[in-house]
C-alpha cells in the first residue's frame, strides 16, 4: 500500500495481510479479445482440416489459464474487489488523519494503522506497532482507563476515555482522548475494533485557564461590596456571591441545590415585585426597588435592588441578574435616607394594595401587596398593567367612573365594592384619592384595595346560618300548631271508627281521613326535625351494621338502573344516635340521588373514622376538631347548581317538579344530624355528581354517668320499642286534663272517660292549681300540655310537686322532650307523650303511667 508523504518526514502507514493494490485497465481487456477474434478469423481462412489442430492448442491454452485463475482465487492470490474499495482518495483521508487511528482483530493484533497513531504511540516503524493496550502497559493512570476501553472493545460498544500521560524527564505532561468502537455492524466487520488517539492537551490547556479565570471572577464577585442574586424563572435562588450570603447569614453550600426560594429571602410580599414584571418578547428590563430582605434568624435588612431579567423571544423569561445594596447604614447616618427607607417599608408591608394609575387605568407603580394579588388575578399579568383589568367587567364601569373624579381632581369619592376578575368569584374593595394637580399628568389618581373575600363569606354564611335559625323557629311553630290541629283531627277521628263498623258506607272515608291526617303528621315530623324540636331515642350502635341492615331497602329504593356500592371502614367508632331518624337522613339521600341520575349511575356509601388532627386540617366551617365517624352518600348524577346549593336544606325548597317532592328531604336531613350533635357538608359540580359528607360525634362510653333506671332526669324514657298496648285499656282514676285548645282538651276528655276514667279539666296552669286546690289534692294523674299561655307545664309540674311530690304528671307537646327537660330540677319524674297521637296511645299511656310504681 502507498502513500504520499509530507515535506517532512514522518512514519509510513501500517497494513498488514492486505494485498497490493491493481489497477485495472478497460484496454487491456480489449486488447484480448481483439486478439481471441484474430485467431478465430485466421483459423476460419486456412481451411477445416488444417486449423483443427491450431484450435484444440488454443483451447487447450485457454482452458489452462482458466484453470490457473480458479485454483488462485480459491488460493487467495486472486480477488475481485469493488472499485469503491480501492478509492485512493478514501484511502489518504485515513492514513493523513490528525487523529491517530488504529483497527484491531479479535487476538488484538493491529491489522491496520496510519501515521498519527504510529507517532502518538512512538513507534518509528510499521514492525514496531503495538495495540494501545501494550503501550501504555504499566502506567498507572492510565491502566484503568484502557481496561475500560478493552472491556468496551469485547463487547462490541463504544467507548472514550480522557487520560492524563506524566512527562518524562521534567517534560510537561499530555493529555490524550482515547475512543474504540467496532468496525461495522456485520458479523465479520464486528470482529475488528477501530482504535482512534488524540492529543488534546493544548484544548485542556485553555480550558484550565478560562476555568482559572472564571475562579478569579467568581472570587471578585464573591467579595464585591455589594450583593448579587440570581433566581430561575421557578423562584429557585441558583446564586448567590458570599457577600449577600454573609449579610443574610445563609450557607454557600444550600444554595444552587433546591434548597432556598426567592421567598426565603425576601421579606413579606416583596417577592411579588420581582416576579411580577410584565413579559416584553425579546427584551431586557432592569427594575429598581427597595425591599427588606430577610435573615436565616428572621431579622430584615432594607436594601434597594437592581433587579435585570431578560425576556426571550417567546416571552418566557430567564434567570434574573440582581445587584444588591444594603440600605442599613443609612438608617443610623443619614436622615433622609432613613426616612425613605421606613416609608418604602410602610408602603410594601401595608396589608392593603396600593398603586398609582393614569386617567386610562395603566399602573404607574405598585406596592408588593398589589403585585401579589395581581399576579393571583391573571397569569400573564394583565393586572399589573392596568388596575381595570383586575376588576369583573360588570362592575369595571364603577371604578373608571370613580378615577374620573380622581383625575378631575374631586375629594370625597365613595369606595367602590367591585367583584375581581378572575375563575374564582373574590371581592375586593377601591377606595380612590386624589393626586396634587402638577402630577396629575403621569398618575391621575391612587387606588388602595382591600379584598374583602372572606368577609363577605362570613357575612353570607352568618346571614345563612340566621336565616336557618329564623326558619327553624317558623317551621317549629307552625308545626306545634298543627300538632295541635292534628291531635283533635285525629282523636275525633278515632271516636267515628269506634262508632262505625267497616261494614258501613262511610268507614272507607273515615279511614280516608285517617291516613291523610297520618300523611300530615309525617310532614310535621319533617319540620320538627328540620327545626331540631322532635323528640329522638338515641342508642349506641355500629354504622356498618346499621348500613348493612338498609342495604336491601335501598337496593328497592333506587331500583336496578343505579349500582349500589357499600364501602364500609375499618374498625368504626360507635355513635349515638336515633336508628331510626339515621335511616330516614340516608334514605332521603339515597332517594335525592336516584332522581339525579335518570338515565342510571353508581351511588357510592362510604363510611370511615376522622380523629381529631385530620378534622382540624378540613376545610369545614363551624365543624371543632374532634373525633367523628364519616359518613359520605356520593352519586354520579346531574349534581347541584353553584347559584341554589346554599339554599338545599332550606325547607320547601325543591328542584323537582311540581307534586314531585314536598321540599322537606335535605332539610330533614338537615335537621336530624344537627340535633344529633353532627354536621353535614355537601359538594357538587353541575353535571359530576354530588357527594353529602355527614359527621357523626364519635361516642365514647367511658364519659357517660353509670346507667340509671328507666324514670330518671325528669322523664320516663321510652325504649326504643313502644310496649304494645295491653287488650285491656280501661281503668279507674281521677285525672286531671291540662290543655289550653278547648276542642282538643273536650276531645281527649271524652276519650278518657270512655274509658272508665274521671276527668277535671283546666284550661292552663293556673285553672289546674286551683282545680288542685279544690280536690285537695287527691288526683291520680295529671295530664298537661308544655306550651301555654300563664304557666307552662314545667311551671305546673314544680308547683304541684311542691303540695304532693308522689304526684304522677304526663306531658304532651309536639315538641321534643329535651326542649323543656333542660328547664326542669335534676331527677324530677314525668312521662312524655308526643303530638299528634290517637286515642289508643294516649289511653294506654295513662294506664302504663298509673300502673307504675
Amino acid at each position: 500500500m502507498t502513500a504520499e508523504t509530507d515535506s517532512h518526514p514522518s512514519p509510513e502507514p501500517f497494513a498488514a495481510q492486505e494485498p497490493a493494490r491493481r489497477s485495472g485497465s478497460i484496454v487491456l481487456v480489449l486488447l484480448v479479445a481483439a486478439g481471441i477474434v484474430a485467431i478465430a478469423v485466421v483459423l476460419m481462412t486456412i481451411g477445416r482440416a488444417q486449423a483443427q489442430p491450431y484450435i484444440l492448442g488454443v483451447l487447450a491454452l485457454l482452458a489452462m489459464v482458466g484453470l490457473f485463475n480458479l485454483f488462485a482465487f480459491a488460493a487467495g492470490i486472486i480477488r475481485f474487489t469493488d472499485r469503491s474499495t480501492d478509492d485512493p482518495v478514501m484511502g489518504r483521508i485515513a492514513d493523513h488523519a490528525h487523529d491517530g487511528l488504529a483497527v484491531t482483530d479479535s487476538r488484538g493484533h493491529v491489522v491496520y494503522s496510519n501515521a498519527a497513531y504510529l507517532a502518538l504511540t512512538g513507534a518509528a516503524t510499521a514492525q514496531e506497532v503495538r495495540p494501545i493496550e501494550r503501550v501504555f502497559i504499566g502506567n498507572p493512570d492510565v491502566s484503568e482507563a484502557v481496561f475500560r476501553l478493552l472491556k468496551a472493545a469485547r463487547e462490541g460498544k463504544r467507548k472514550q476515555e480522557e487520560v492524563r500521560i506524566a512527562g518524562t524527564d521534567g517534560a510537561h505532561g499530555r493529555w490524550l482522548r482515547m475512543r474504540v468502537r467496532p468496525l461495522g455492524a456485520s458479523k465479520r466487520e464486528a470482529k475488528y475494533s477501530v482504535w482512534s488517539i488524540a492529543d488534546i492537551t493544548r484544548d485542556r490547556e485553555r480550558q484550565e485557564d478560562v476555568f482559572k479565570e472564571l475562579q478569579h471572577a467568581i472570587e471578585y464577585l464573591d467579595h464585591a461590596p455589594c450583593g448579587f442574586f440570581s433566581v430561575s424563572p421557578s423562584g429557585e435562588v441558583v446564586y448567590v456571591n458570599a457577600t449577600l450570603a454573609g449579610w443574610l447569614d445563609h450557607d454557600l453550600a444550600e444554595i444552587g441545590s433546591g434548597g432556598l426560594k426567592l421567598t426565603d429571602i425576601v421579606s413579606g410580599d416583596g417577592a411579588s415585585l420581582l416576579t411580577s414584571i410584565v413579559a416584553v418578547p425579546g427584551e431586557v428590563k432592569t427594575e429598581v426597588l427597595d425591599i427588606d430582605l430577610r435573615m436565616r434568624s428572621g431579622k430584615t435588612m432594607p436594601v434597594r435592588l437592581y433587579h435585570k431579567l431578560a425576556f426571550g423571544a417567546d416571552g418566557v423569561p430567564g434567570a434574573s441578574r440582581t445587584l444588591v445594596i444594603s440600605r442599613a447604614r443609612d438608617e443610623h447616618s443619614d436622615p433622609e435616607r432613613a426616612a425613605e427607607v421606613r416609608f418604602m417599608r410602610f408602603f410594601d408591608h401595608t396589608p392593603m394594595a396600593i398603586a398609582t394609575v393614569d386617567r386610562a387605568g395603566a399602573v404607574v407603580r405598585a406596592n408588593a401587596r398589589f403585585a401579589k394579588l395581581a399576579q393571583s388575578l391573571s397569569a400573564d399579568g394583565a393586572a399589573n398593567k392596568s388596575i381595570f383589568r383586575s376588576v369583573n367587567a360588570r362592575d369595571r364601569s364603577l371604578l373608571i367612573a370613580a378615577i374620573n373624579q380622581a383625575a378631575e381632581g374631586q375629594g370625597d369619592i365613595a369606595p367602590v365594592e367591585a367583584m375581581l376578575d378572575g375563575a374564582k368569584e373574590r371581592w375586593a374593595q377601591y377606595f380612590v384619592t386624589a393626586v396634587e394637580e402638577d402630577e396629575r399628568e403621569t398618575e391621575a389618581a391612587i387606588v388602595y384595595m382591600l379584598e374583602t373575600t372572606e368577609r363577605r363569606t362570613l357575612e353570607n354564611q352568618i346571614n345563612q346560618s340566621q336565616k336557618m335559625d329564623m326558619v327553624g323557629q317558623l317551621a317549629g311553630g307552625i308545626a306545634h300548631d298543627f300538632n295541635n290541629v292534628l291531635s283533635a283531627i285525629m282523636m275525633a277521628n278515632d271516636f267515628l271508627l269506634n262508632a262505625h263498623k267497616p261494614t258501613d258506607p262511610s268507614f272507607q272515608d273515615i279511614m280516608q281521613i285517617k291516613q291523610n291526617a297520618t300523611r300530615a303528621a309525617t310532614l310535621v315530623r319533617q319540620l320538627l326535625a328540620f327545626s331540631r324540636r322532635q323528640t329522638l331515642r338515641p342508642q349506641v350502635l355500629d354504622l356498618g351494621d346499621a348500613l348493612s341492615d338498609l342495604t336491601m331497602l335501598l337496593r328497592r329504593l333506587i331500583g336496578e338502573k343505579v349500582k349500589l356500592d357499600l364501602v364500609h371502614g375499618r374498625d368504626l367508632w360507635p355513635v349515638k344516635v336515633d336508628v331510626s331518624q339515621f335511616e330516614q337522613v340516608i334514605v332521603n339521600l339515597a332517594v335525592n340521588a336516584r332522581d339525579a341520575m335518570a338515565d342510571g349511575g353508581k351511588l357510592t356509601v362510604k363510611t370511615s373514622n376522622v380523629t381529631m388532627d385530620e378534622a382540624a386540617l378540613l376545610s369545614y366551617k363551624g365543624m371543632p376538631a374532634a373525633d367523628y365517624v364519616r359518613i359520605d352518600v356520593a352519586d354520579t348524577g346531574t349534581g347541584i347548581p353553584a347559584e341554589i346549593v346554599d339554599k338545599i336544606f332550606e325547607p320547601f325548597f325543591s328542584t323537582k317538579e311540581v307534586g314531585k317532592g314536598t321540599g322537606l328531604g335535605l332539610s330533614t336531613v338537615y335537621g336530624i344530624v344537627k340535633q344529633t350533635g353532627g354536621f353535614v357538608y355537601v359538594d357538587s359540580k353541575a353535571g359530576e355528581g354530588t357527594t353529602f359528607r355527614i359527621f357523626l360525634p364519635r361516642h365514647r362510653p367511658e364519659l357517660e354517668a353509670a346507667p340509671e333506671p328507666q324514670v330518671t332526669n325528669g322523664a320516663a324514657k321510652e325504649v326504643a320499642e313502644p310496649p304494645k298496648p295491653q287488650a285491656d285499656l280501661t281503668g279507674q282514676g281521677t285525672i286531671l286534663l291540662v290543655e289550653d285548645e278547648d276542642g282538643l282538651r273536650s276531645l281527649n276528655a271524652r276519650g278518657l272517660r270512655s274509658r272508665g276514667y274521671s276527668v277535671i279539666e283546666a284550661a292552663n296552669g293556673i285553672e289546674a292549681m286551683e282545680a288542685l286546690e279544690e280536690k285537695n289534692g287527691a288526683v291520680d294523674l295529671v295530664v298537661s300540655d308544655v306550651v301555654m299561655p300563664e304557666m307552662d307545664g314545667p311551671t305546673l309540674l314544680k308547683e304541684m310537686r311542691l303540695r304532693n311530690p308522689n304526684l304522677k304528671i304526663i306531658f304532651v307537646s309536639g315538641y321534643a322532650e329535651e326542649a323543656f327537660d333542660k328547664s326542669l330540677p335534676e331527677n324530677e319524674q314525668f312521662a312524655f307523650l308526643a303530638k299528634p297521637f290517637a286515642l289508643s296511645a294516649l289511653v294506654a299511656k295513662v294506664k302504663e303511667t298509673m300502673t307504675a310504681s
